[in-house]
């Protein structure tokens, strides 16, 4: 498995490594002088299990483009044998597809499956709908599909209706339906994952439940019909 992070925050990876954010490669490529001057190992981590991590990062806030970073990575990757012998690449966007950078998984046709993650807030299922748009432009020109929705619980009235319902509408289904737990925060807390710092809890259990429901829902995405205003 390989973890992309594609956020400028560079979080994505940060509780795999049992560790502060990792450097990111637009943060390394500085520090060298350019892109060229960097070995994948510079930007490439191994965190819990074997996962292999990497963060694109940006720039400073309110300076250059952050979807650049993206980008840059994404090509360095490729240029250096990242993608060998991996079964499962996982893209962490941006949720608010601000830029043509961040949605570059989707438009260069590196991600096969989008899911996406909301909950029952008006704000987070409009921006579940924006992703749709953003999925629906490169869905007929390249092979990318809405795998599903996955409902990270706010505990909003009526979550699990409103994201059945938004679901359907985007014809495409709720891949899963995610408690909210405080484990989460006290695992976040000690820099580690649910699974490992509580492997045998219930949410753990959501977390592996999901999983297996990607793995099964391989191939099954589908062309998005989002909601016009």
């Amino acid at each position: 498995i390989l973890i992309v992070g594609c956020d400028p925050k560079a979080d994505s990876t940060r509780l795999i490594l049992n560790s502060k954010a990792q450097d990111t490669v637009l943060h390394l490529a500085a520090q060298e002088g350019s892109v060229e001057d960097l070995e994948l190992q510079d930007v490439l981590k191994v965190g819990y299990k074997g996962i292999k991590c990497v963060e694109s990062g940006g720039p400073e806030p309110g300076v250059g483009c952050a979807g650049r970073g993206v980008i840059t990575s994404i090509n360095f990757l490729e240029e250096n044998g990242a993608y060998d012998d991996v079964d499962y690449v996982s893209y962490d966007v941006l949720g608010d597809v601000v830029c043509g950078g961040f949605a570059m998984p989707i438009r260069e046709n590196k991600a096969q499956e989008i899911y996406i993650v909301m909950s029952g807030e008006m704000m987070a299922l409009y921006a579940a709908n924006n992703i749709a748009k953003g999925i629906l432009k490169y869905a007929h020109s390249g092979g990318v599909r809405l795998g599903g929705l996955i409902c990270n619980e706010r505990q909003t009235d009526r979550e699990l209706d409103l994201a059945e319902a938004l679901a359907s509408r985007l014809n495409s289904k709720l891949i899963h339906f995610v408690p909210r737990d405080n484990i989460v925060q006290h695992a976040e807390l000690r820099k580690m994952s649910v699974i490992q710092y509580a492997p045998d809890s219930k949410q753990a259990g959501e977390y592996r439940a999901l999983a297996e429901k990607i793995h099964a829902n391989s191939g099954q995405g589908t062309v998005p019909t989002p909601i016009t205003m």
